[in-house]
């Protein structure tokens, strides 16, 4: 039987998802580390992982299709064992724009990537944790943005609108599965250094707008990667249905 913690952690690659990782197997959970393209990246997070003396495991999914999800989690079955903790961190963004000039492509991309991913990953982690299962509870953080309070307007609001639909999904799931031994919460992060804002075109946004953060300053992925393993952990044992700010007082 399986002793260890066991951490699925989607877009794992790289930012918030690699610094995660890489401070769960510092407290010694078993790791997947799960990526869409990028497997040189995954791996090259896998190796600081591993250094730690956990497992560790790379697998490629696209997980807002619901196959490739069912195969995540299969292979999590077989090669770490019981799931403890999911982390729904996958996300992307587009080019800045304004809403009217928006195509239905790029609203959908957003939308399913952003947000059905999350539904399907806490599906399969559901069925393995849920005392409704048969499993032994665990937790599920869900990473939404800062975005969705203030909307991003004339740049991301496809985007913020897709972490607003997660800052819901967190409060009714934590309900859901309250009496199921799992606990749900979320981070919000803010103005955070990561490689995503020249996915957006403006690679240099954090040192832009960081003149309005209270504490003047963007903050770096390790900040958050704390908040979401506290949310993981024992240590936030009668916390369900919350959801972090780490905005820099935003």
């Amino acid at each position: 039987m399986n002793v260890n913690k066991v951490v699925v952690i989607t877009g794992a690659g790289r930012g918030i998802g690699a610094a995660t990782a890489k401070l769960f197997a510092e407290q010694g959970y078993d790791i997947c580390i799960n990526y869409h393209n990028d497997h040189e990246s995954a791996e090259k997070v896998a190796k600081d992982v591993r250094a730690f003396g956990v497992k560790c495991i790379c697998v490629q999914a696209d997980v807002s299709k619901e196959e490739e999800v069912e195969h995540l989690f299969t292979q999590v079955d077989q090669q770490l064992g019981a799931i403890t903790t999911l982390v729904n961190n996958v996300g992307i963004l587009q080019s800045q724009m304004r809403v009217q000039d928006m195509s239905a492509e790029r609203i959908n991309n957003i939308l399913t990537t952003n947000i059905t991913s999350y539904f399907l990953c806490s599906k399969q982690a559901i069925k393995r944790m849920s005392l409704e299962f048969g499993g032994s509870g665990g937790t599920i953080v869900n990473v939404s943005s800062g975005a969705a309070r203030t909307g991003s307007p004339n740049e991301y609001v496809d985007y913020a609108a897709s972490k607003g639909a997660i800052d819901t999904l967190t409060v009714g799931l934590s309900k859901e599965l309250a009496a199921q031994g799992i606990r749900v919460n979320g981070v919000r992060p803010g103005l955070i250094y990561t490689d995503m804002h020249a996915d957006g075109g403006d690679p240099n946004r954090v040192d832009r707008l960081k003149t309005n953060i209270p504490l003047g300053r963007g903050g770096e992925v390790e900040e958050v990667a704390e908040a979401i393993y506290w949310l993981a952990s024992d240590k936030s044992s009668f916390s369900t249905g919350s959801i972090i700010d780490v905005t820099g007082g935003c």
